[in-house]
């Protein structure tokens, strides 16, 4: 049974639910999530979480993430990219200077409004849905992190190519809408090629037609669930405890081989006697004991 997280380099003109629907016919398994949608025009890192990891979907898509997209200065388009109809038209006229300090203004926190070409949901109803049929509502505005954000390019007086760091939420194509916004000339995204997903990288990545050629030694090619939680520290169940760990209950310290001093809320990975990946426990520091966030199998 495959169980494990595989990156697929998504290529232009799939959705990401494509990419799913492929995948479980290559590899004749049902139980695969993608881990946030990439737009269909965009291309790069796709994770796929295969078998019991699929409960690890809202984790990957939790991750910081990386991109490298072309603005494109002098108009401002339906859908702040180059798919949409154009909006509005300016003349350009401003230098690589005023550029440069717009584009790392925007580094630090960063409140954005979601496009209306979005999957958000608002009343249940998918963003993009209500744009087709040419309706525009409010949206909430959300704050999300610009961790990183250089110039990596210069294409000619219109147009450079950005390379961004950023956290879950972020919309690059507002991004490049907001920074034509600043330099008072209007911009939209010309492409987009997603780069990292919190461990996973472009070059590691597969596509679809790797992915058919290598399906047989697949368990080769996967990341284990525990890529996605390293950074977390590492707890070995006793046989004491077996039996609460089995069915999700609170842990004490006493049932733990190793035993640690945890700040309140700290995750804590959780190893069964054979040293397999069972769960995700939190402390909670006014109960003194670890409380399951997500089991993962049978410990």
């Amino acid at each position: 049974m495959l169980n494990g997280i595989i990156s697929i380099y998504k290529k232009r003109g799939f959705t990401s639910h494509d990419v799913v629907a492929k995948a479980r016919g290559i590899l004749r398994e049902r139980r695969i999530g993608h881990t946030g949608t990439l737009d269909p025009e965009a291309e790069g890192v796709l994770p796929l979480c295969i078998g019991p990891a699929t409960k690890a979907v809202n984790y990957l898509a939790d991750a910081d993430k990386c991109y490298e997209a072309e603005v494109i200065l002098g108009a401002t388009t339906t859908t702040e990219d180059a798919t949409g109809d154009i909006l509005t038209q300016s003349e350009v006229h401003v230098t690589k200077e005023q550029i440069e300090e717009v584009v790392a203004s925007f580094i630090g926190d960063y409140t954005q409004v979601p496009p209306m070409y979005s999957a958000i949901k608002v009343n249940g109803v998918r963003l993009y849905e209500l744009a087709r049929q040419g309706i525009e509502v409010e949206r909430p505005s959300r704050q999300v992190q610009i961790y990183s954000c250089d110039i990596i390019e210069w294409i000619d007086e219109k147009r450079f190519r950005i390379r961004v760091s950023c956290s879950k939420g972020t919309y690059i194509r507002t991004l490049c809408t907001d920074i034509g916004k600043a330099l008072g000339c209007g911009a939209h995204m010309g492409y987009l090629l997603r780069t990292k997903v919190g461990a996973f990288t472009l070059e590691e990545s597969l596509t679809l037609e790797e992915l058919e050629a290598h399906k047989e030694e697949m368990t080769s090619y996967m990341q284990s669930l525990e890529v996605l939680f390293a950074h977390y520290a590492k707890a070995q169940i006793k046989e004491s405890g077996k039996k609460y760990l089995n069915n999700g209950n609170p842990l004490s310290l006493n049932h733990l081989t190793q035993v640690n001093r945890y700040e309140d809320g700290t995750f804590i990975r959780i190893y069964n006697e054979e040293d397999q990946f069972v769960a995700l426990y939190k402390w909670n520091e006014k109960r003194q004991m670890l409380e399951v966030e997500k089991m993962f199998m049978v410990g």
